[in-house]
């Protein structure tokens, strides 16, 4: 059974991760779609009416999240969503698809694809594993707040970092590498 501080930790961060990749499609729906279209898993025709769909499965999931009743449900489709980000860019790097945008930096913010971002999809599945197992009933006490609280501020800054990270700073290193 989970322990339900780290389960909280888990499930906040997790929340909040769909919630910010809902919101930056949302903002430009119109340019994910092409994003998602240009990935060529689905039919163009498919991809274009059920791209606007994506957002506010990733919204659905965010909001289901914490709420116990609905948790496993929400780790579920989190876990085939993240899967099929996975395998949508590892086709299209066996294609040799690399200059794809991945969709993932928010409209304006292209990134191409790149390996490591099916490792984290398939991390993140597993942490929404681990968050549908069942939890123990422990109540919180004050050093759980505060180890939720910090534990998150630290889980959102070591992603950003990570993703900056890899998604921007190697890719631009390796460029400068290369022209050299």
């Amino acid at each position: 059974m989970l322990d339900p501080s780290p389960g909280i930790l888990l499930v906040a961060a997790l929340a909040l991760l769909f919630a910010s990749a809902a919101w930056h499609k949302a903002r430009s729906v119109s340019e994910f779609t092409a994003v998602f279209v240009a990935y060529r898993v689905l039919p163009a025709a498919v991809s274009g009416r059920i791209a606007w769909a994506v957002p506010m499965l990733e919204l659905a999931i965010a909001a289901a999240l914490p709420w116990e009743p609905s948790r496993r449900a929400a780790a579920v489709a989190g876990i085939v969503l993240l899967i099929a980000y996975a395998g949508g860019i590892a086709l299209n790097l066996a294609r040799g698809r690399r200059d794809l945008d991945c969709g993932c930096a928010g409209a304006g913010n292209r990134r191409s694809i790149a390996g490591w971002m099916v490792w984290r999809n398939l991390l993140l599945a597993a942490c929404l594993g681990v968050a549908a197992m069942p939890w123990s009933p422990r109540t919180l006490d004050a050093i759980d707040v505060l180890t939720i609280a910090g534990g998150l501020a630290v889980a959102v800054l070591l992603y950003l970092t990570l993703d900056r990270l890899l998604g921007q700073v190697m890719p631009r290193s390796a460029a400068l590498r290369g022209a050299r």
